[in-house]
């Protein structure tokens, strides 16, 4: 199994909040706007990535062999994207918090189902251009198990679901703004201010891989879900 790696990604500044009512409901899914805006965020994404802190602008310069990962552990050059094999994973995570929807979430409630976590803020150029294709892959892995989460590290409530409304995000998110106790669980395995990040939790909520920066493959990202997707529970 081959994909290929590009590289993005970077820190920006929060952009301007949006207000909307959350719902009470913590397991309410969203509906999802029409794919067209992808098209839109694209032309976007090429005008603006460039003034992102630490983004290339070369992005598919880098390009690396998936290859067989699930055997060995695999970082490329620029730290993008990493993979880690099951013997190398370290302790398994828990976290917990406050959802954008309302009511509590907890790690604990999905035992042996693999994760997805993506740490983004509405003002987070990178986040808007990657969040319709994190929807996707949402919609893709659910049904197979995977939990999708996002952890919001500097907007309120009302923001978040402004985002999550514009760009049809149906899963919820952590808000980690006043707190801070969902990054602090992280320690060491994303960087509280490197946004966005994305990580693949195991079935023992271990992490597996992570994305420094924006998902430019998603392909890749795919794979990689579907991959610690077939391992076998422990």
């Amino acid at each position: 199994m081959t994909s290929r790696f590009r590289k993005d990604g970077g820190i920006v500044p929060l952009g301007q909040e949006g207000a909307i009512n959350p719902t009470s409901d913590p397991r309410q899914k969203r509906s999802a706007r029409p794919k067209a805006l992808r098209s839109v965020l694209a032309v976007v994404a090429v005008a603006g990535l460039g003034l992102v802190a630490g983004c290339s602008s070369e992005p598919d310069t880098l390009a690396q062999d998936y290859g067989d990962v699930v055997e060995q552990d695999y970082f490329s050059s620029d730290g993008a994207f990493s993979f880690i094999s099951l013997g190398n994973r370290g302790e398994a995570l828990s976290f917990s918090g406050d959802l954008d929807i309302g009511g509590t979430w907890s790690s604990a409630d999905y035992d042996s189902q693999p994760m997805v976590v993506n740490f983004w803020f509405a003002g987070c150029p990178p986040c808007r251009v990657e969040a319709p294709d994190l929807e996707d892959l949402n919609q893709e892995f659910t049904p197979q198990g995977v939990e999708f989460i996002g952890v919001n590290i500097l907007d309120r409530a009302p923001t978040a679901l402004s985002f999550a409304e514009e760009f049809g995000v149906t899963y919820a998110s952590l808000m980690d703004a006043e707190s801070g106790q969902v990054r602090l669980s992280f320690a060491g395995q994303a960087s509280p201010s490197a946004v966005p990040t994305t990580l693949i939790l195991d079935h023992q909520h271990r992490v597996a891989a992570r994305v420094n920066g924006l998902i430019t493959d998603v392909d890749l990202m795919r794979t990689m879900i579907s991959d610690v997707l077939a391992e076998a529970p422990q």
